[in-house]
């Protein structure tokens, strides 16, 4: 006897693992730039994170008794270590990615029952944690361009990027290790003009350092999935937006604040936008509730970054409109059929 399932009868092509695969393919023009760039080490932290989070992943899967395959089968994981690799340093130890990958995946995701029903974005989650616990190596193992190198031939090729990340982030040389151009500026505009900060050695591979290339890179993929309708255009442009206005209205002068051409394409300010600002299981849903969701998160980043203690902000900004996402849900719900109002703050039958 078959049993009848209740109206809507809605099918949704755009499968799970269809997704992610999406996802994944998307990222590939920044993670492109970033290797271009900064070199092999991006690429090798990738690769790390992902390998440490399927671990996990799996683990996880055996222990609950469940299927590998299937849970391994969404690729969720495998987004998740991606895209903490694309926010670690690229010459950070191979402990870093290990101990951020499995944090992502068995704490940040699998202890609230898996996809889904996560809080917080899993990967922001790990990378928090590092930062936190570990701020010498998650602030003082960035790469600087290639470009700046005067040598070519001194570059460091895949094989020592891959023996400096696994003996440890001190076996890298300094002449190839550098603050990001957000970090440089933020400490050098107080005492300082715009055009003496932008000759320092940080900036001369570009605006910002060769951030450029990224953010534009990561702004290509998020156009992709805008394109494929995996992703609304709410919360990533009301994100650039807020960030955008807060620095024109606060940051206006050049040689006090971190410029809006800074704020833009320094960082990881398009990866947050386009890639984790719009993680499903964590943001808030509804149409409006995204906007409001959006621009929390790039007001926080604004206010991190100039009043912070840390040059970017993107994780700690996500984290906490996380939070917010339910609450935002709960107040931007969208009128329902049959009635003429939305449902909104505390109702009359739900006083006690």
């Amino acid at each position: 006897m078959k049993h009848l399932i209740s109206s809507p009868h809605i099918k949704n092509q755009q499968r799970t693992a269809r997704v992610m695969q999406w996802v994944i393919l998307t990222t590939l023009p920044g993670l492109l730039a970033l290797t271009w760039v900064f070199g092999w080490g991006s690429l090798i932290q990738v690769c790390l994170c992902v390998s440490f989070a399927v671990i996990g992943e799996a683990c996880v899967a055996l222990l609950r008794k469940r299927s590998v395959a299937f849970y391994l089968g969404d690729y969720s994981a495998v987004v998740t270590g991606l895209l903490l690799g694309l926010a670690l340093p690229p010459f950070a130890p191979w402990w870093i990615a290990c101990v951020g990958g499995l944090f992502s995946i068995v704490f940040s995701k699998q202890l609230y029952g898996g996809l889904g029903q996560n809080p917080f974005n899993p990967a922001m989650a790990g990378y928090a944690l590092l930062l936190v616990s570990f701020p010498v190596e998650m602030s003082t193992l960035w790469a600087q361009a290639q470009s700046l190198t005067p040598d070519p031939t001194e570059l460091p090729g895949f094989s020592t990027t891959l023996e400096a990340v696994l003996v440890g982030g001190s076996a890298v040389p300094d002449a190839f290790t550098a603050a990001t151009p957000l970090d440089v500026y933020k400490h050098e505009i107080p005492h300082s003009t715009q055009a003496a900060v932008m000759t320092l050695p940080v900036f001369q591979a570009g605006y910002a350092g060769g951030w450029e290339w990224v953010n534009l890179g990561f702004l290509a993929g998020g156009l992709i999935l805008l394109w494929r309708k995996i992703i609304t255009w709410h919360i990533p442009v009301s994100f650039l937006a807020a960030l955008g206005g807060c620095s024109l209205l606060f940051g206006w002068d050049p040689d006090q604040s971190t410029p809006l051409g800074l704020h833009l394409l320094g960082g990881a300010t398009m990866l947050g936008a386009w890639f984790i600002a719009t993680d499903p299981s964590s943001a808030a849903t509804s149409t409006l509730g995204k906007l409001w969701y959006g621009a929390g998160i790039g007001a926080l980043v604004y206010v991190i970054r100039a009043w912070g203690g840390y040059p970017d902000g993107v994780a700690f900004a996500v984290l906490l409109m996380n939070l917010c996402a339910p609450f935002i849900d709960y107040y931007t719900q969208p009128r329902v059929y049959g009635h003429q109002r939305r449902t909104r703050g505390l109702q009359k039958d739900e006083v006690v």
